[in-house]
């Protein structure tokens, strides 16, 4: 198709908000993308220098090899340097940049009437008893963990728990089937699931406990059975005003393996020591969907992605600290694992996080919000 002149259009931005960018115009983009190139030493160390090293690295900081030609192909950063995700991402803000009392995210359920803020403080609060709940399952640095839940804020403490203590977590989106999610634990061999009661989409009720148990019967049936503590979340939407169960589904219950997060989290402590990860250690693995043949794990690893989310983060969505920023992805996916989780809070960022439906109950919900 040609595009005639009369047919282009062009859309500039206003001269306020030109002027505050971090990239105000192509030509300061260029000279980006140049240094990027020409010097990619020093671009990354700046980047880099913005974030905790427990060690610095002791190699380039960038290596990589995207040849069939010259060798294997492999990227790595930050070679012989020790971080850790969940520190940079929390602890940093929290500690030295005094982010405590910033909101974090605003949570918003699929119904109108579930909604909360949840400061820096609160989350790594949450994401330490977290951890430490993992650690008391057996979880150590390189398990994995797969994750079922739907978007509430439990799955962020979860996968930043994960993060902490040096476990690979891999997200499974909450709307994939039973076999879906068995292929997936299969593949990972996962110690622990960790899922939710049910789920509302709309005014469709969910019983996301119950594809859990079958997709645990289903890898029993093929030989594998690695999972050994299901670690299961009380929706909001699932309780009554004093907490108990409103009785709207059964949930399935095993005692040998399936343990309430609401009693195991009740006394775990609020301190969890970082585990100090060598930068290319593994961070999560997260499926393709596998719609064309077998679901692909893709594996990321800590520093590589960390610089790299903060980076796009901050230059493609410009942001600034007042902003108050809204991706409506799915953390199950890896937009939603980028841009709503790590990018975001790396650069201290305020996000709304959200369940459900758009237009539920209706579509003008979320204007004057937040």
């Amino acid at each position: 198709m040609v595009v005639t002149e009369s047919q282009e259009k062009m859309y500039y931005p206003p001269d306020d908000l030109k002027r505050d960018a971090h990239v105000p115009d192509f030509n300061s983009y260029l000279a980006l993308y140049r240094k990027s190139l020409e010097n990619p030493e020093a671009f990354w160390k700046e980047i880099a220098d913005e974030f905790f090293w427990k060690k610095p690295a002791t190699g380039p900081l960038l290596q990589y090899n995207f040849d069939v030609t010259k060798g294997n192909i492999y990227v790595k950063c930050m070679e012989g340097a020790k971080t850790n995700m969940c520190y940079n991402v929390l602890d940093r803000l929290v500690r030295e940049k005094n982010f405590g009392e910033k909101v974090a995210y605003y949570w918003e359920g699929n119904s109108p009437d579930h909604h909360m803020a949840i400061t820096y403080s609160q989350l790594l609060s949450q994401v330490c008893r977290c951890a430490n709940v993992l650690k008391k399952m057996g979880v150590k640095k390189g398990d994995r963990v797969s994750i079922y839940l739907p978007m509430i804020p439990e799955l962020v403490y979860t996968m930043l728990a994960c993060a902490r203590i040096g476990a690979v977590h891999s997200i499974v989106f909450a709307g994939f089937s039973s076999e879906s999610l068995c292929e997936r634990i299969i593949d990972a061999s996962s110690c622990v699931l960790v899922t939710a009661d049910g789920v509302y989409r709309g005014e469709k009720l969910i019983n996301l406990k119950q594809i859990a148990d079958e997709a645990l019967e289903k890898c029993r049936e093929k030989g594998s059975s690695t999972v050994t503590k299901c670690l299961v979340i009380k929706h909001p939407a699932l309780r009554t005003k004093s907490g108990a169960s409103c009785n709207k589904l059964q949930t399935p219950w095993d005692s040998d393996c399936d343990v309430w997060w609401d009693e195991a989290m009740r006394d775990s402590p609020e301190e969890c020591e970082p585990e100090w990860l060598d930068a290319e250690d593994p961070l999560f693995i997260l499926y393709t969907s596998g719609s064309t043949g077998k679901p692909k794990g893709v594996l990321h690893t800590v520093a590589g992605y960390l610089l790299y989310t903060s980076l796009t983060f901050k230059y493609v969505f410009d942001h600034h600290h007042d902003d108050v920023y809204w991706c409506t992805a799915d953390i199950g996916w890896i937009t939603g694992h980028s841009y709503i989780t790590y990018g975001p809070l790396a650069n201290g960022a305020t996000s709304v996080l959200f369940e459900g439906i758009p237009v539920h109950p209706h579509v003008g919900r979320f204007l004057g919000d937040h």
